[in-house]
Formats: C-alpha cells, sequence, structure tokens
C-alpha cells in the first residue's frame, strides 16, 4: 500500500493548478488548497497583512501535500481507519471535508453496523469501519468509491451549475466522476452509455 505522503502527492497532482472559477464554492484554489483554508489557518504567505489570492498563488506543492497530511489526514483521523480506505477517504476529505467522513458513515450504516452519521472519525466510526472491512474486504473501497460517485451525482442534480465538473462539455465524464472511479476497480465503472443515461435529465 501507498504511504500517507505519496497519495498526498497524488492529490496535489490531481487537484492541479490555479483555478478560479465562480461556479466553484471553494473559490480561488492552487493544488487543491482554497482560499478559504488559507484565511482560516490565518495563512498570509505574501505577507501583507491579509490573505487573498495573491497568497493563493503561492501555495506550493509542497506546502499543499504538508497542509493536507496534517489538516484533512490525521486531523480528522483518517490515519484510525483500515488501510483500504485511506486513500479514497483522505482524497474526499480534501475534496468534501466532512462529507467524506458522511459518505462513509452511512455506507457503514447500509452494512449493518451501528454508527452515527457526524462527520467525525471517532471511536465508533472506526470499530465499525473495521468491522466492515473485515466483512467485506474486497468490497468496501469499491463501496466507497461508488457511494463517492453517487454523492457528486446528487450534487449535481440539485446544483445545475456544478453539472460541468461531472459531465464534461463533450457529454463525457466529468473531473468528480472520473476521481471516483479512480478509487473504484474497473469492473463497476460507469460505461458512456450508463453515464449517458444517468445525466440525461440534466439537459
Amino acid at each position: 500500500m501507498q504511504n500517507v505522503s505519496q497519495i498526498a502527492r497524488e492529490i496535489v497532482a490531481r487537484e492541479g493548478g490555479f483555478v478560479n472559477d465562480p461556479d466553484d464554492p471553494g473559490g480561488a484554489t492552487q493544488h487543491g488548497v482554497t482560499i478559504h483554508t488559507l484565511r482560516r489557518l490565518g495563512l498570509d504567505l505574501d505577507g501583507d497583512g491579509d490573505v487573498d489570492v495573491a497568497d493563493v498563488r503561492r501555495v506550493t506543492p509542497a506546502r499543499a501535500e504538508a497542509l493536507f497530511i496534517d489538516r484533512y489526514y490525521r486531523r480528522p483521523r483518517i490515519d484510525a481507519l483500515p488501510e483500504v480506505l485511506r486513500a479514497s477517504v483522505f482524497d474526499m476529505y480534501v475534496n468534501a471535508g466532512a462529507n467524506a467522513v458522511k459518505i462513509l458513515q452511512r455506507l457503514l450504516r447500509q452494512m449493518g453496523q451501528d454508527v452515527a452519521v457526524d462527520g467525525v472519525i471517532g471511536p465508533q466510526t472506526v470499530a465499525a469501519a473495521r468491522a466492515a472491512a473485515q466483512a467485506a474486504p474486497d468490497h468496501i473501497a469499491d463501496a466507497y468509491g461508488i457511494a463517492r460517485r453517487n454523492y457528486y451525482f446528487r450534487l449535481a442534480d440539485r446544483r445545475p451549475a456544478s453539472r460541468k465538473f461531472a459531465r464534461t462539455r463533450a457529454g463525457g465524464k466529468g473531473g468528480w466522476i472520473r476521481r471516483a472511479e479512480e478509487f473504484i476497480a474497473p469492473r463497476f465503472h460507469l460505461s458512456a452509455a450508463e453515464f449517458k443515461e444517468r445525466v440525461a435529465q440534466w439537459g
């Protein structure tokens, strides 16, 4: 299995460089680090007394990796989850915050585990995840990846402005869906026809 530094490097590569899309609630973003994150942490990288887009542009890949490992892996206790789940939950936490954990907790409940859906990885969630992983070691990672994919679809169903992140202009799978499927075995990827059918309601 990969170590956390390797996973963080892949997340940074997946996130790409500077983006400031008005339809993205995250706002100005560099290597996956948003302006909201910098402001929350008080990271005035250019030392001019405020945190703005100029500071976002100063985020290096190395800083992003270190920030992700500290704030989006260790602090939320993703390292306490079964190893088979860590990479996908970590990637999703960078992308969606505590919703990454809520997706896992809902999945665990569907698998018969008694766990609260609160977005917090505490002893109850750790125990439930370990039990589920032990019961379905060959399926838990795929199940979580599919739950991630469904989360993205539901977001796009509710918010038309977000659909461009789930479907390309050409009608194929957008970045959100491809990102989720990186953590799903190929046999569970949607075919082009299945994807087209799923998003047909979007017009």
